[in-house]
């Protein structure tokens, strides 16, 4: 089950033209979008602590979605 609320999910699906949003679309986006946003943390946590830090900036996630 996917951490990301449906409602916002559906939203964004609605901004994009659809008028109807089923419950599996709108689970089945945001499992595919934790699983980016995971994959992406993963790799922002390993910039920073090249970086000697342990906090997460920004700019390791831009750089983490670069690399990506």
């Amino acid at each position: 089950m996917s951490e990301i609320p449906k409602a916002p999910i559906a939203r964004i699906i609605k901004e994009a033209g659809a008028e109807r949003v089923s419950e599996d679309a709108k689970a089945e986006l945001a499992a595919y979008v934790e699983e980016i946003a995971r994959n992406v943390a993963k790799e922002a946590t390993q910039v920073a602590k090249i970086a000697k830090r342990k906090t997460i900036k920004a700019d390791d996630i831009k750089l983490a979605i670069k690399n990506l």
